[in-house]
């Protein structure tokens, strides 16, 4: 039997699903025995389409509980007030009030807060969704109410499920080859509502009958990437682009880059961690990594986005085939914590130049050896304070350039030792 498709109803919303046995790709969530579902309050932290929603709305009407819900995007304080008002004379009946939120990351700190004695006394039992990380989104006191429960993006074989079980709920109104739904599902991208979204609009428009992958290309736009620039993909996205550098993973690194950039990134920003990661992770292994990186950032300055972003390729292509080392990095640490412990100890006087007689007479310049007129241009005096020993900051690698430095360094402690004992 054919259904007529509204125009005004959603087809996501027509076939939510009812029990939790028909919710596919949550089974760590839906498996559970539905007596531990129904104690304590839970937030849902998942992409879109992943049936946060979905299953929130099933346990409110499997609940012997009143089952409200609220949109972050609308309620405020006061819409949570008067609801715990209700919901306090309720639980003196002992009937308490299942409390759905969507979007609950907008809400703000004062909001939060605000669910907070309903909660501890028992007559809200929340539930929460959100698509942002609850670890930045939401505050410590409510996290420590609640359960927080990961639903992952569904994957090719449950947006299958979805596809065909929509078309059989629809009477079959059309007949798409297996590269067309594949096609589909990709452009779904783990999303279950766009997915119902897409086929509502291809049956609907009835008039054509031959879809192809090419017509589905042209008719969908491509599915917004799921990024937000300042939340948790922004940090997970640099992140594994870094991480795949220092691996020297050239082609995982080129495909992070294009990730962050098909998702809107400033470029800005993912220069800036490279000229960074520059210094930190490939430092005197190959000098040329900061002048390269900052040639390269001055280059997309002036070209701008698209053609600027062919010179942020070759430079990570570049970062990711270098020899790395983190020797400066460590050296740096190194040198901070030694001035932390001593910062007080004043330079060895032979190396303090003396403008006036009274500084000449204190002893400032004296001993001070000028490097050039010594032998091999190396005189071996010690430019740590009189009272600390010397330390060895610095510990050049074998990789790349740092190995010719290391000999430098040999070089340059024999000369420095011979000098000593000469003395």
């Amino acid at each position: 039997m054919r259904r007529n498709l509204s125009d005004k109803i959603p087809l996501a919303e027509m076939m939510r699903p009812t029990l939790l046995s028909d919710v596919v790709g949550q089974p760590h969530l839906t498996d559970l025995p539905l007596s531990q579902l129904q104690l304590g309050s839970f937030i849902f932290w998942g992409p879109p389409g992943s049936g946060k929603t979905t299953i929130a709305r099933i346990l409110g009407n499997l609940s012997q509980q009143e089952f409200v819900c609220m949109s972050a995007i609308f309620e405020g304080i006061s819409d949570i007030r008067k609801l715990y008002e209700r919901s306090k004379l309720k639980n003196e009946n002992d009937k308490s009030t299942l409390l759905f939120i969507d979007e609950i990351h907008r809400f703000n700190k004062a909001q939060q807060d605000a669910l907070l004695p309903a909660i501890e006394d028992g007559s809200i039992r929340l539930i929460g969704a959100t698509t942002e990380n609850p670890s930045f989104s939401l505050n410590s006191a409510l996290l420590s109410r609640t359960q927080v429960i990961t639903l992952e993006a569904l994957d090719k074989s449950c947006l299958r499920i979805i596809y065909e079980r929509a078309i059989e709920y629809l009477g079959n109104p059309v007949e798409l080859d297996e590269d067309t739904k594949c096609f589909l599902i990709e452009l779904s991208d783990g999303d279950a509502r766009y997915l119902l979204n897409m086929v509502q609009l291809i049956v609907s428009h009835s008039e054509e009958q031959n879809w192809t992958r090419q017509k589905v290309s042209v008719f969908f736009s491509k599915k917004p990437v799921l990024y937000d620039k300042s939340g948790e993909q922004h940090f997970n996205l640099i992140s594994a682009l870094i991480k795949s550098l220092r691996a020297s993973d050239c082609d995982a690194s080129l495909y992070w880059l294009a990730r962050m950039i098909n998702s809107g990134e400033d470029c800005h920003y993912i220069l800036r961690r490279l000229v960074r990661f520059a210094t930190e992770d490939i430092g005197l292994a190959d000098p040329q990594a900061v002048p390269i990186s900052i040639s390269v950032w001055k280059a997309y300055e002036r070209l701008g986005s698209p053609e600027g972003e062919l010179h942020i390729a070759e430079l990570v292509i570049f970062l990711a085939t270098s020899p790395k080392s983190n020797s400066v990095y460590i050296a740096w640490k190194n040198a901070i914590s030694a001035a932390k412990a001593t910062g007080s100890l004043t330079p060895p006087k032979s190396v303090l130049n003396a403008p006036t007689p009274l500084m000449k007479q204190q002893g400032y310049g004296r001993g001070y050896v000028y490097d050039h007129d010594s032998k091999n241009a190396f005189s071996g005096q010690n430019c740590f304070p009189d009272k600390m020993q010397r330390l060895k900051l610095y510990f050049p690698n074998e990789r790349g350039f740092e190995r010719e430095i290391g000999k430098r360094l040999t070089y340059w402690e024999n000369l420095r030792n011979k000098t000593l004992k000469e003395k």
